[in-house]
């Protein structure tokens, strides 16, 4: 598909942002981005999920000769990968271990021949000979690594082939690169550069923000049932994405979520190969699917429509909860982040941790990593303010658009009752768990109590005058704090802290935060759901008749509904309503391409619901 005099004019790339994409700017640092690397400079980006990574590459492959070439982790996607570009009229195409050897000799024939726009291939496959060598007889325009930060051994997808990359400076040193993420701290940001040779490149940091995402996380006990309260008040019919930290929970969950009559699929690496591929190529092209899943689900997934991510587990760092909540929301319409966990989850992550094959070191960096996500989970002041900061960037005032913002939790002076739960682990030993210790506390008969003769000691019963549930709360403060620590090898012991000795002394007074109250809940509904669309009522039906469409469409190409057309283009033509293809060409999304495909069939749904 050779450009046009057009599109090689002064400002190709804006011309071809228009053409094939339909948008009238770029966001963020998109043009200078394309400007270095069609200038042949190499470039690390960072964009938060949803921000349009993927242009900073696709432009430029199609402004200079050759044909770009793009390393992503997953095979699974790059199938609708494809699909997506040939939608657009851009020559994709993929080499990976699904396809036929007649098939990837059609690709690689493509390729040598100068017929491609742009080819995917995994980490793996690139780094064997042959594809090397495949590639040294191409004409390569540059080389995209998408998912940079399972380069860093520290990082929740870490991927060790990715630390082997830095061989394509060495044989293609005339070909610029770049690498891009939407979740790196400052040490994988460095850890990025060295693995992959990227000392000389130029770096785009743009904010890690999303502020379309609502981020909630509740309080531990009944997360089921407090999964099922927040789907049925705010996401009714919406997809979106469960994790859950074991394959059984993963299994329970899909399972049960079904029987309440939401469509819910299971995902993780105990399925067969062809249940899960089978299970994400629904989730993509269905509308009003859930996924339940572990972490081995969801790295590069590209449907725009996830309405929400809820965790029934504790991610293991800040970096994984970042990356997981960025799939939702990607179309940059309201999205909801929630959590429920308990301090079991910390204490699972610790043990599994403690039982991996990592040097000391690692294991020291990782424990630390979880203590700043526990720390997240029980604070009481805006929590995106601490997301931002964790990836040092500041957020001058409150978000407003979090749970502690949108319900400020109540906090209480706890500094005797923390005194009475450090001076119960002090007395018993600490030697035991959170349940033993508020046992302890509420004077329970609990038998091993007094096998132990901790009925006698001077903090039995202390702390009758609380229920359970708050002492336990207080327990996973204090330890989100510092005060307390979990000794996993000693299965779930708590252990005093120096930090601790203030309180003890009563020089330093503490506050806790109490469970937010309910009838506020629903006035965060109607706002996440009334900002969601966008749409009038009278524009409803018409938005409805639009999906409709889109799904027939999509069904009959057997592509996801994303591919014809994103929401966000579908509310735009509800509310402005266009009547031809002149005025139907300026919704944002609309490109040629799409106009020449789809135009016709979407001005006839619009003639017929004025």
């Amino acid at each position: 598909m050779p450009h046009t005099a057009t599109e090689k004019e002064a400002n190709p790339a804006q011309a071809l942002l228009s053409k094939y994409f339909g948008y009238d700017q770029f966001r963020h640092y998109q043009a200078d981005i394309i400007d270095a690397i069609i200038a042949g400079d190499d470039a690390l980006v960072l964009m938060p999920t949803g921000g349009g990574k993927s242009l900073c590459y696709q432009i430029p492959a199609l402004i200079r000769e050759g044909v770009g070439v793009i390393v992503s982790p997953l095979i699974a996607l790059m199938q609708d990968q494809v699909d997506g570009l040939q939608a657009l009229g851009i020559r994709g195409a993929f080499i990976n271990s699904s396809q036929d050897f007649q098939t990837r000799q059609g690709v690689e024939q493509d390729l040598l021949q100068g017929r491609l726009d742009l080819l995917y291939i995994a980490p793996e496959r690139l780094l064997k000979i042959e594809t090397l060598q495949l590639l040294s007889r191409a004409n390569i325009a540059l080389f995209a690594i998408d998912e940079a930060h399972c380069v860093s051994q520290w990082g929740h997808d870490f991927r060790p082939e990715y630390q082997q990359l830095k061989i394509l400076a060495d044989h293609f040193p005339g070909v610029p690169r770049i690498a891009l993420t939407a979740t790196a701290d400052q040490r994988t940001r460095q850890e990025i550069v060295d693995q992959l040779s990227l000392h000389q490149a130029k770096q785009f940091i743009n904010s890690f923000d999303r502020p379309n995402i609502t981020y909630t996380i509740a309080e531990g006990g009944q997360s089921k049932q407090k999964l099922w309260t927040f789907l049925q008040q705010h996401h009714e019919n919406d997809a979106g994405i469960v994790y859950c930290l074991s394959r059984k929970k993963v299994d329970d969950i899909a399972a049960w979520l079904s029987d309440q009559g939401r469509p819910a699929l299971p995902y993780h690496a105990g399925l067969p190969n062809e249940v899960r591929a089978r299970n994400q190529s629904r989730f993509l092209k269905e509308e009003g699917l859930i996924i339940v899943a572990t972490i081995a689900f969801g790295m590069g997934i590209d449907k725009p429509d996830v309405r929400f991510v809820a965790h029934l587990n504790l991610p293991k760092s800040i970096e994984a909860y970042y990356q997981e909540t960025g799939r939702a929301g990607r179309d940059g319409e309201r999205a909801n982040a929630w959590m429920a966990y308990q301090l079991n989850d910390v204490i699972t992550l610790s043990q599994m941790l403690q039982a991996s094959e990592g040097s000391e070191h690692y294991k020291r960096i990782t424990l630390q990593k979880l203590d700043a996500m526990l720390a997240l989970c029980e604070m009481t002041s805006c929590r995106r303010q601490a997301l931002l900061a964790y990836f040092n960037e500041t957020l001058d005032e409150p978000c407003g658009n979090c749970d502690n913002c949108l319900n400020p939790p109540t906090t209480w002076d706890g500094t005797e009752a923390a005194q009475k739960a450090l001076s119960c682990v002090y007395r018993t030993g600490q030697r035991f768990g959170v349940s033993y210790l508020v046992d302890v506390l509420s004077g329970s008969d609990n038998p091993r109590l007094q096998n132990n003769h901790h009925d006698q000691i001077s903090t039995f019963g202390i702390g009758a005058d609380l229920n359970k549930t708050v002492w336990r709360s207080l327990f996973r403060q204090l330890i989100a704090r510092g005060y307390l620590q979990v000794d996993v090898e000693g299965f779930g012991s708590i252990h005093l802290t120096e930090k601790c000795r203030a309180i003890l002394k009563g020089d330093k007074t503490i506050y806790f935060r109490q469970s937010v109250k309910k009838e506020k809940a629903a006035t965060s509904k109607k706002r996440t759901k009334a900002a969601l669309l966008e749409l009038k009522t009278e524009d409803q039906p018409l938005f409805d008749a639009l999906k409709a469409l889109r799904t027939e469409l999509a069904s009959q190409q057997n592509v996801p509904p994303y591919v014809i057309f994103h929401d966000r283009t579908l509310i735009a033509m509800a509310k402005d309503r266009p009547q031809d293809s002149d005025e139907l060409e300026q919704i944002s999304g609309v490109g040629a391409k799409k106009l020449e495909r789809y135009g016709e069939d979407f001005l006839n749904v619009i003639a017929m619901n004025p």
